[in-house]
């Protein structure tokens, strides 16, 4: 979710809106409340979902709001639905969901109405849970709104409570081996406010995972961690993926991940390879696009063991595998 600034609000509105917080973070449960996930592999999860809203570029005002719905274990999309809309709240740190949890709110109540029998059973939210400034991020406050069990999922750590990405901090995630390591963000005060997570075993960039609503911290981390294809859990890729704001986005220039045309760099990549077939066939199919290559390869090597060995080539997988 981008969080791009449009003014700040008047002192009376942010004395508002820690008071919204603070009734419904009476509201908040962290533990677990279903019977699915009390089971190890998760039987009776049959649909999750996930949102984002994506903005804009140069626009503070325009985004898109997006919610999908997977089919669990098989994490496929049976429903999807995005709608443009422009934001009345501006962006405040800690007062995100201000800004953009309404409008998740709207596309759940319309799919309710819409589809029940496709209502997920679980969110996976494109921010933050309990780890947040006064503990109620955006994945909390759509929980309780929803009355939904919700799980925060960060690709930045918010630094609160003490919490830094310093240098003890990457040490951790240098140990992190293997898809499913963790460590515990423990704040200042004692408390754990979630867990990093190596997400799968290419990316090289943890996941922050936290408690949104009604769920525990333990199967929060699990279940984001079977979700994952690649770094991103599905619901959460998938969401952003719907958004045709993304397509509108400008690529990164020279010197980012993105900067090689997919014929390019398949094509010197896979050269003599078995994968070489897979590879020219590929570029030929998007010659002329101009696609970044970490877009053809979600698409090119979904769930093939290449995925990890494509990771090192010129940048090729950074796109999916970080």
């Amino acid at each position: 979710m981008a969080r791009e600034a449009a003014g700040r609000p008047p002192e009376e509105t942010l004395s508002l809106w820690k008071r919204e917080q603070a009734r419904l973070k009476a509201l908040l449960v962290d533990r677990d409340t279903e019977a699915w996930q009390r089971d190890p592999a998760f039987s009776g999860l049959h649909r999750v979902g996930g949102v984002d809203v994506s903005f804009v570029k140069g626009d503070s005002v325009r985004a898109c709001a997006s919610l999908v719905v997977l089919s669990f274990p098989e994490l496929q999309v049976v429903y999807e639905e995005s709608r443009m809309v422009n934001l009345t709240a501006p962006y405040v740190a800690g007062f995100l969901a201000f800004r953009e949890v309404p409008f998740l709110v709207d596309l759940v109540r319309q799919l309710q109405e819409k589809e029940p029998g496709l209502m997920p059973q679980v969110l996976l939210v494109d921010g933050n849970g309990v780890l947040h400034h006064r503990g109620f991020g955006v994945a909390c406050h759509l929980g309780v709104l929803t009355e939904l069990p919700c799980i925060g999922v960060a690709k930045k750590l918010l630094q609160v409570d003490g919490l830094e990405n310093n240098a003890l901090h990457k040490e951790k995630i240098r140990l992190l081996r293997a898809g499913g390591d963790t460590f515990p963000l423990t704040g200042g005060s004692g408390t754990v406010l979630g867990m990093a997570l190596k997400s799968h075993s290419c990316s090289t960039k943890p996941l922050y995972i936290s408690v949104g609503h009604r769920i525990s911290l333990e199967v929060a981390v699990r279940l984001a961690q079977r979700c994952c294809r690649f770094r991103i859990p599905e619901p959460v890729r998938q969401s952003a993926a719907l958004s045709p704001v993304r397509s509108q986005k400008k690529q990164p220039s020279a010197g980012g991940p993105c900067r090689n045309t997919v014929g390019r760099v398949l094509r010197k990549a896979y050269a003599g390879s078995e994968l070489q077939g897979v590879a020219v066939q590929t570029a030929d199919l998007t010659a002329g696009t101009q696609q970044p290559v970490c877009r053809i390869f979600r698409s090119s090597f979904s769930g093939s063991s290449s995925l990890c060995a494509a990771r090192p080539l010129g940048g090729a997988g950074d796109g999916v595998c970080t």
